[in-house]
């Protein structure tokens, strides 16, 4: 049976721990988790137009694909949410889902035909407050159930300190995947804030934190992989 690795991280703009924007590390960190298909948050600065803080033409160079999500001006995907993918990945269609809150939110989308067969992965960096957090998962649920149903994963940094019991009754019909360690901060993580769902059809084979370096010091967060089966596939 094959699998497939998908990996999650917040680049916090591409400014590591020293105070140096340097995209060409964060790119080093990318390349090393082996994943097929990367979902990033804070991809972009901050402030409008939100240019790229990771180069498309860097990350083009790499081998990787940037994904259209349509955000102009130079941003490499939406409200900081960008994915890349590298290998046979067929891209079927993006989208883009606004969240709510009091701070601009949104939440990336891409169908794939893949190894393991059809897959959508959703991206998401959600808010600081969980009453928000909740509601932007249910934005998500809502959207996802007015799409053809297919095999979904969502990937991204939650924000969630504690338990996602709360978070799994605002997401139906995904399950959060038990995170193997923590990964903020990133030179001595405490907090499991990226995170891992996946419906039914889909399976972790494995899943964990990448701490090699130059990880613990090129952001704030360390990425995080899951290898991803189809059983039924």
């Amino acid at each position: 049976m094959t699998s497939l690795r998908i990996a999650s991280y917040n680049l916090q703009k591409c400014v590591g721990l020293d105070m140096r924007r340097r995209p060409d590390r964060s790119l080093s960190v990318i390349d090393a988790l082996g994943a097929n298909i990367v979902v990033l948050q804070e991809a972009d600065k901050r402030l409008p137009p939100r240019p790229a803080a990771l180069p498309d033409e860097m990350v083009e160079a790499h081998g990787w694909r940037v994904l259209p999500f349509g955000q102009p001006g130079g941003s490499l995907g939406w409200h900081g949410n960008a994915m890349l993918v590298r290998g046979e990945i067929g891209l079927v269609r993006t989208a883009h889902v606004d969240l709510p809150g009091l701070e601009p939110r949104g939440a990336i989308l891409a169908d794939f035909e893949t190894s393991i067969g059809p897959l959508r992965v959703v991206g998401a960096h959600l808010g600081l407050l969980r009453r928000y957090r909740l509601m932007q998962l249910g934005a998500i649920a809502r959207d996802l159930r007015n799409r053809p149903a297919r095999p979904t994963l969502l990937a991204g940094d939650l924000n969630e300190w504690g338990a996602t019991s709360a978070l799994d009754a605002a997401l139906p019909g995904l399950d959060f995947v038990e995170p193997a360690a923590h990964s903020f901060p990133a030179p001595r993580p405490v907090a499991a804030l990226d995170r891992f769902a996946l419906s039914p059809g889909l399976r972790a084979k494995a899943h964990g934190v990448y701490r090699r370096r130059p990880a613990a010091i090129a952001s704030d967060h360390l990425p995080v992989w899951i290898d991803v089966e189809a059983p039924h596939a």
